[in-house]
């Protein structure tokens, strides 16, 4: 088992990097399709989109749900412990709405 030195380590292991934290965020509204997270996050290649959805499976914070129908239906939720991050997804977004006001950064909606 890997060894971390500060909490905050062990969180930017589990959430870092570019797309996890904002997957996360959009599942935190509540179940989402495949394409439906394409079109919210419209600079993500499939491949990426793909790779982090399966890290995000293993790690036990999504859940993966195939409802078994031809064309692939195929949902995305938060698990209980994937839910245990929305006060900190929250704290992200509002300091993210803030800094753009303050900084005058758009933020396509």
């Amino acid at each position: 088992m890997k060894r971390y030195h500060c909490a905050v380590e062990l969180a930017v292991d589990v959430i870092g990097g570019k797309w996890r934290p904002v997957i996360l965020a959009h599942l935190k509204e509540g179940v989402h399709r495949y394409g439906e997270l394409r079109r919210r996050m419209p600079d993500v290649s499939e491949k990426m989109l793909t790779q982090r959805l399966r890290e995000l499976e293993a790690d036990g914070l999504i859940a993966r749900k195939d409802l078994g129908t031809n064309p692939p239906h195929v949902e995305y939720a938060l698990t209980e412990e994937g839910r245990s991050l929305a006060p900190v997804l929250q704290a992200l977004y509002d300091w993210g709405t803030a800094r753009a006001e303050r900084t005058g950064t758009a933020i396509a909606t």
